[in-house]
């Protein structure tokens, strides 16, 4: 018993750990901007990425996410949503819980199935996840055991928009950030982490398909984030509603998680262009300052990323354009030919950009504001890749439509 007991101490210690070494706890990584804290480039990147392991998982678009040597992933099978836990090393699955998820997708997203699209996130040696119907749980990462579970049958209107939950959570300090809820009406709320029980809720809008992110604007620490009709920030501590920008884009799809650069923030949707705002405290409030609009590219599912003063990423137009604009300006640095595909899911991988497109190719690209140049291009899956790839050292782990596998760039 003493011997259980003090292997699962260590084990939830080796958990705990994120954002350390290879640690990819939660949506684009450990600080939600996908960069990779360290990675050394092959010195030849190969012609073919090396298979490791794969297994089946079932079927989403939930991104896999790491904590020491395990990997979670939420997924669906049948008409149960199921939640599993793997070795890094081996593929060998180590715990797994499911629950009866009845769902029946918008006949527009049927395509995409109706698997989980929302991030887990690791913190604190507690798995936290968000199913495509709003089922909010959370796990211990170490053994599997379900701490707490929330359903909002009872207190919204809907339990999700209209194409599936597929915001990512996020804990701030003790807190657990989602918005639940469905279309016209929701709640942006901070749950405790530890019970479940709600410390501030804001019930302004419905749920966008973004994802938060935690910013800091003249020492004010600021969750910011797309609802369904509104670009919003709060008080981190509170949830005090400190600006509000309407935005509404077309088929009613906020998706793209916002970008910090220095304390700007970068935003865009499907036909929107990509523009930079400035939050200002202004006397007793906030304004935003609008400093940059480029109509030249717009993002729709594909979030971007900042290496230095210049933003990458994957315009909508010309059905898939990579970009690179200029931060400071919004200037146009350079833009690929096109088709690259309806979404790219970007890593920053040292002076090295991972973007892995729907049909399953993971292109490796210079992070050259001067030219467009791809170093490799790797077919990754046999079906399309829509999760966000996780690089673990010189590995990647990738989810395509049922499968998560593990491959090795040497």
């Amino acid at each position: 018993m003493i011997t259980r007991i003090a292997l699962a101490i260590s084990i939830t210690l080796l958990i705990s750990t994120a954002a350390f070494g290879q640690d990819w706890n939660q949506w684009r990584g450990p600080n939600r901007d996908a960069v990779v804290a360290s990675f050394t480039p092959p010195n030849t990147w190969p012609d073919k990425l090396k298979p490791i392991w794969k297994v089946q998982v079932g079927i989403g678009h939930s991104s896999p996410v790491v904590a020491g040597k395990r990997v979670f992933v939420h997924s669906r099978k049948d008409e149960n949503e199921v939640v599993s836990c793997f070795d890094l090393d081996t593929g060998q699955q180590l715990w797994a819980d499911s629950y009866p998820t009845p769902y029946k997708m918008n006949p527009a997203a049927v395509t995409h199935g109706k698997g989980p699209k929302s991030t887990p996130v690791v913190s604190d040696g507690k798995l936290f996840t968000l199913g495509i119907s709003g089922i909010l749980s959370c796990y211990d990462g170490a053994t599997g055991k379900l701490l707490w579970r929330r359903e909002f049958s009872k207190t919204e209107k809907s339990t999700s928009p209209l194409y599936g939950t597929a915001m990512s959570p996020m804990v701030d300090r003790g807190v657990l950030i989602a918005h639940v809820g469905g279309n016209d009406s929701g709640t942006l709320a901070a749950f405790d982490a530890k019970t479940g029980e709600t410390r501030w809720a804001w019930s302004g809008d419905g749920p966008g398909y973004a994802s938060p992110i935690v910013v800091s604007v003249a020492e004010t620490r600021q969750i910011v984030t797309q609802t369904q009709k509104n670009i919003v920030s709060f008080l981190a501590s509170s949830g005090m509603n400190l600006w509000q920008i309407p935005f509404e884009t077309e088929y009613v799809q906020n998706i793209v998680t916002p970008l910090i650069y220095k304390d700007t923030l970068i935003l865009s949707g499907i036909d929107k262009g990509v523009f930079a705002i400035k939050p200002v405290l202004r006397g007793p409030g906030w304004v935003t300052e609008e400093l940059w609009k480029n109509t030249d590219v717009s993002m729709y599912m594909s979030s971007p990323v900042v290496i230095g003063d210049y933003i990458y990423g994957l315009s909508h137009k010309r059905k898939g354009q990579f970009f690179c604009l200029d931060a400071r300006t919004g200037k146009t640095q350079w833009l690929s030919n096109g088709r690259e595909g309806d979404n790219s899911a970007a890593v920053v991988a040292g002076q090295f950009l991972l973007m892995l497109t729907d049909g399953a190719e993971l292109v490796v690209i210079r992070a050259d504001p001067k030219q467009f140049e791809v170093i490799k291009k790797y077919s990754v899956a046999d079906s399309p890749t829509w999760a966000h790839p996780v690089p673990v050292g010189r590995r990647v782990l990738i989810k395509d439509a049922s499968n998560l596998a593990l491959l090795g760039f040497e």
